[in-house]
């Protein structure tokens, strides 16, 4: 089972998500544990989280004492064999993509640390060994946002919380583009379904995803094909 600890000032952003999505399906079928570690529990009651930062300038930055607490109470409770990492959302780290999302998914433990205001202390990497994530180039209020982009994406992955066929044909699974998908009305508004996937013929139906698939990778994120090209063919298993 995979445990994900989210280590927020905002706790309560996250029971609406999960109850009503796949993560939810999933800690249900007890595939997925999710625990929330509010930073201001880690504090003296009215104590900040957040303090100006150090050199002047904008803004607050959080503090590293409630957040390195909470890490150490979420690390305390690990075995030894325990395979876990901490993620950090940040714009400075590298961009998040679906083999983060399938490496965290194989983990026993994934710790998700979110920033808020400035960012969080930067000896946070100094005391801890971390991983950042970006969720794109653009910068958010906090990291709540970006932990359940991560959490989605993972969570999903995992063993057993979806049907084997539905992961292996999705967008970034097997390096490129999904095919379109259509379903009823076959006409709607004078635009029709395609032909070939209303005959019944499917050698000639999984031959049109395949194309369409690769045409659509081809306009849309040649990227993916370059990099496929640069791996070279793989081998039959």
């Amino acid at each position: 089972m995979l445990t994900i600890d989210i280590v927020t000032l905002f706790p309560e952003l996250f029971a609406p998500f999960v109850g009503l999505s796949i993560v939810g399906r999933a800690v249900e079928r007890g595939l997925v544990a999710i625990r929330y570690h509010h930073l201001l529990d880690e504090l003296p009651q009215g104590e900040r989280a957040d303090d100006a930062p150090y050199g002047g300038g904008p803004g607050m930055v959080l503090r590293i004492e409630p957040i390195a607490r909470a890490l150490d109470r979420i690390l305390s409770q690990a075995v030894p064999s325990e395979r876990n990492l901490i993620v950090v959302p940040t714009p400075a780290g590298v961009p998040f993509s679906h083999a983060h999302a399938a490496r965290w998914s194989t983990l026993d433990r994934l710790v998700i640390v979110c920033g808020h205001y400035e960012g969080i202390d930067e000896r946070l990497g100094a005391l801890y060994p971390i991983e950042e994530c970006s969720l794109g180039d653009f910068v958010l209020t906090g990291g709540e946002i970006p932990a359940l982009a991560f959490m989605d994406a993972t969570a999903r992955l995992v063993a057993g919380a979806l049907a084997a066929p539905s992961l292996a044909s999705e967008s970034f699974a097997a390096g490129s583009l999904d095919y379109p998908s259509f379903t009823r009305p076959a006409t709607f508004r004078g635009v029709e379904v395609p032909a070939v996937l209303l005959s019944g013929d499917h050698t000639k139906i999984a031959q049109w995803r395949r194309e369409q698939s690769r045409g659509r990778t081809a306009a849309r994120r040649r990227d993916l094909l370059d990099e496929q090209r640069l791996q070279g063919p793989t081998e039959p298993s």
